[in-house]
């Protein structure tokens, strides 16, 4: 089942392209106090953030002594007065911005993963302004005339590959930012980007608030019929931590689809957390709406791209993908569409005969699906998620689960430690060892939901790997697993298992990179790439070998049967109709709403998301997009706009790459080596379909992707 969560790169490049100083400085040496403790680099092993000194009041002048420092020495780079070289400008680039790079990556995490009103605050307040910083750097003509000087005369540097790539990067990001515009083009540009920086600072903020606003109150524990006695324990608990004592409380996930509806016996019930998913963020009962602002950024962005000469953000936004036009990603999802559209039908007639074995007639509601879905599964395959949770236990999906893969593939160990200060008590942190005993970097592992937490799960990194900087990777895996009450397992769905799998395999390509320069290292890579090898990774977690070694009963030790075991890998392909449809519904959507020109540009979002559903003939009531457009959080705000679809073309080189390896030998070093040394250790270093192809020895093939989601017998 394909994951739909995303990294938070940060780098040099990254940083200076999406975080987007201040208007034009003059060069001043900057000084920030030393109690600060992003002055210098942290002390603590792999300059792991030492978060016993980081306060909140660190963040704001930090980042704004960051941004001064590196732009006087991005101006010493342009004002250099001898010829261009790759190594006074090129390298001396790739130097500049140590101190912003360092609290921003803390600043970007905790924003993520554990907010609080100040940094929020922070976060609204230094958008704009790092937006103007990144065109100070990229729209500096001087400097402009030394990368294109360089680029131009690529051929005669005799540079390495990866040099070549890191001059070609550049030159690229240079012209993509408008540095071939004119003044008055350029200046429209800033503010374009400024406008947008503050926009998408407000949204972030409003889908936190929205997790909160949106979430449902009981007054009746009988209403939760069919959750676990965890499960209504930990609703009491977020009850009475929000002051509802002796009530309920369920929070509502990122996705339109709510997982609690798969256990939930009351149809009121169901159609009241799905109706509190669906409808939020438009504004219903005074409520947060952010329907304009969804709106502003779609205009703003055909704009911006208008200016640099594209027919549209999505023109623009895919040059530099493997996919290359809109054309080509949409072609992709809607020549699926017959084909996927027929198999969730297929799959509404089994849910509607359940129904009317209940007694219910009429059509099925959204709110209905996952409940009868799973009922389906149950008596097609006689797999009821309750029997297999208990199989399923957080610590052993971890350790014996993905720990053991990643020992088998590449011969690392994970060993936990408890002297690295964390931002939060649930953050556990892992030292990762290379077979020789030679150490790889840091893990942080944290897996459980909060209020501080935006929804998903995603993997970033507090340091990247560099040659040229010394450093070896610090990298983060976050989920949103439901917490247990005190003294109970954490006990896993199929789903989220396989999702630390996905999460783990952004977590090794972090891990794993060994390249030079920081622009180039771990996940920068294009986003119809990025998520190929988390979704290689997914597939191990119902590989034979490994379910064997993780999958036992958190109280007996016993192996899931393995009887057992083949009727959930046949379900596991149950529902693919549905779960195909909603990505492909959402990815359509979001390469509409960036389709647009300035001059069509929508002005009711509502009515633009039920034309593009029904234009696609996606617009199945009972299967919703998985993102609806007003809590879009990868395309308005997460930097996947115009690029959802790379989810579905990662999957491709996945489910084509897992099919090799099993013929290869399956879950061997050899197999692991031959992934690590092609793929994961090679950061955006190479074009990632010459990637593929020394990997693979040829282009992909979607048959396995066919096979993979149940779409084509093997």
């Amino acid at each position: 089942m394909t994951k739909f969560f995303f990294v938070i790169p940060l780098s040099f490049g990254l940083i200076a392209m999406t975080l987007t100083s201040l208007p034009h400085m003059h060069a001043q040496t900057i000084e920030l106090d030393r109690d600060n403790p992003f002055s210098v680099p942290s002390t603590l092993p792999f300059q792991a953030p030492d978060f016993t000194k980081i306060k909140n009041e660190h963040f704001q002048p930090a980042i704004d002594a960051g941004i001064k420092q590196q732009y006087e020495e991005v101006l010493e780079v342009a004002n250099n007065p001898d010829p261009p070289s790759f190594e006074n400008t090129i390298v001396a680039m790739e130097k500049t911005g140590e101190l912003l790079t360092r609290v921003s990556r803390v600043f970007f995490n905790l924003t993520s993963a554990n907010t609080n009103p100040e940094l929020q605050r922070i976060q609204i307040e230094m958008a704009p302004k790092l937006a103007a910083h990144s065109d100070n750097i990229f729209l500096n003509p001087q400097l402009f005339s030394r990368v294109k000087q360089l680029y131009d005369d690529r051929e005669n540097l005799e540079l390495n590959g990866e040099q070549h790539q890191l001059l070609k990067e550049t030159y690229i990001r240079f012209v993509r930012a408008g540095a071939q515009l004119n003044a008055e083009e350029q200046a429209r540009v800033r503010a374009i980007n400024e406008e947008m920086s503050s926009i998408s600072a407000k949204f972030q903020e409003n889908l936190l608030a929205l997790t909160k606003e949106r979430s449902v109150l009981v007054d009746d524990v009988k209403e939760l019929d069919g959750m676990s006695e965890a499960e209504i324990a930990a609703a009491a608990k977020l009850a009475a931590d929000r002051g509802d004592d002796g009530k309920y409380l369920v929070v509502i996930t990122n996705t339109t689809r709510q997982p609690i509806t798969v256990s939930l016996k009351s149809r009121d019930l169901r159609k009241r957390v799905w109706e509190a998913s669906a409808y939020r963020g438009l504004g219903r009962n005074g409520g947060i709406d952010n329907r304009e602002l969804v709106l502003q950024l779609a205009r703003l962005r055909a704009e911006k791209a208008a200016l640099l000469g594209y027919a549209s953000h999505a023109h623009y936004a895919l040059e530099p993908q493997m996919a290359k036009t809109p054309q080509a990603a949409s072609e992709m999802l809607t020549n699926m569409v017959p084909a996927v559209v027929d198999k969730a039908k297929q799959e509404a007639a089994e849910i509607k005969a359940m129904m009317k074995a209940d007694g219910l007639d009429g059509d099925v509601q959204p709110w209905d699906w996952e409940y009868y879905a799973e009922r389906v599964r149950k008596a097609k395959y006689d797999v009821d998620a309750s029997q297999v949770k208990p199989y399923l236990e957080l610590d052993s999906v971890l350790k014996n689960g993905v720990f053991y893969t990643m020992n088998r593939l590449f011969g690392v160990s994970f060993s936990e430690r408890f002297d690295i200060p964390v931002y939060h008590p649930d953050v556990r942190v892992f030292d990762v060892f290379n077979e020789d005993g030679s150490t790889v970097g840091l893990f942080y592992a944290d897996y459980f939901a909060r209020p501080e937490k935006r929804g998903g799960a995603w993997m970033s990194s507090f340091v990247t790997q560099s040659r040229l900087q010394g450093t070896k990777p610090v990298i983060i895996n976050v989920m949103n697993i439901p917490k247990p009450a005190e003294g109970a397992p954490a006990l896993l769905t199929f789903d989220e298992a396989s999702t630390m799998f996905h999460e783990m395999g952004h977590g090794v390509h972090g891990l794993f990179s060994d390249v030079e320069y920081p622009s180039l290292a771990g996940t920068s890579v294009p986003r119809d790439f990025v998520e190929f090898p988390s979704t290689f990774q997914e597939d191990w977690s119902i590989e034979p070998e490994v379910l064997q070694n993780y999958a036992k009963h958190y109280q007996t030790g016993e192996v899931l049967p393995n009887e057992l075991l083949q009727r959930v890998l046949q379900a596991n392909k149950f529902n693919q109709g549905f779960d195909t449809l909603e990505y492909i519904s959402a990815a359509l959507l979001d390469l509409d709403w960036h389709a647009v020109s300035p001059e069509n540009a929508p002005t009711d979002m509502e009515d633009f998301e039920a034309a593009s559903l029904r234009r696609h003939g996606v617009d199945l009531p009972a299967v919703p997009p998985r993102y609806k457009t007003a809590y879009f959080a990868h395309v308005w705000p997460g930097g996947y706009a115009a690029s959802y679809y790379a989810y579905m073309w990662s999957e491709v080189l996945a489910a084509d790459s897992f099919a090799l390896v099993q013929g290869r030998g399956g879950l061997s070093r050899e197999s692991g080596e031959q992934f690590r040394n092609s793929i994961l250790s090679r950061g955006g270093s190479s074009e990632p379909m010459d990637l593929y192809i020394e990997f693979a020895g040829r282009e992909p093939s979607v048959d396995g992707l066919l096979i993979r989601r149940g779409l084509k017998e093997e």
